[in-house]
């Protein structure tokens, strides 16, 4: 066992080493300093590295079973008539337009909006067989509680897009702002049981 360093040993040893940097320079020892602290740090995170890589190579193996001969089968990809029918599923139900309508204007109440009327057009694709029902609503409020309600809807509606938001602000004084927001309802016409 070596002798215990004692204050005076050490601040020998302290005095040696900021004689020689003022003989060498500072640059090149913080080059030694940086270059020491690399290579140790290379020796440390190299073994780590080749353990990684070593993981990497392996092949994938299924969840169990310790080899890699059995991989797990992807499910196939849906048909186009699956398609059709998830599309199709999260359509809203025309007949209940007016009624997602009052959803809207009360998501508006409830954001502490103000919202008298909208705008709404349908429109309807022969094609695809979907109705699209496009809403603008003018509200009023501030900045927060307008996106707090758009975002609302779309979480409400999930067959709804929005399209645009638009905002205009009398005064930069006003915490009131006044905005258009756009939404589209995309619907499906027919009972809810009718195949499109």
């Amino acid at each position: 066992m070596g002798q215990p360093v004692t204050s005076v040993q050490l601040s020998a040893a302290l005095l040696r080493a900021r004689l020689a940097v003022r003989a060498v320079g500072l640059g090149p020892c913080v080059a030694a300093l940086l270059l020491v602290l690399g290579v140790a740090a290379w020796a440390v995170l190299l073994p780590q590295r080749a353990a990684h890589d070593a993981r990497m190579a392996q092949p994938l193996t299924a969840a169990g079973t310790g080899t890699g001969a059995a991989l797990v089968a992807a499910a196939p990809p849906p048909t186009s008539n699956e398609n059709l029918a998830r599309f199709y599923g999260v359509l809203g139900e025309q007949r209940h337009a007016e009624q997602q309508v009052k959803t809207l204007f009360g998501l508006a109440a409830k954001a502490g909006l103000d919202l008298s009327r909208g705008e709404y057009k349908f429109v309807y694709d022969k094609a695809s067989r979907v109705s699209s029902y496009q809403v603008l609503l003018p509200v009023k409020g501030n900045y927060g509680a307008i996106w707090r309600f758009a975002l609302d809807a779309l979480r409400a509606l999930p067959f709804a897009s929005l399209d645009e938001v638009s905002f205009k602000r009398e005064d930069i004084a006003n915490p009131v702002v006044e905005a258009r927001v756009r939404l589209t309802l995309y619907l499906k016409a027919g009972d809810a049981g009718e195949q499109p």
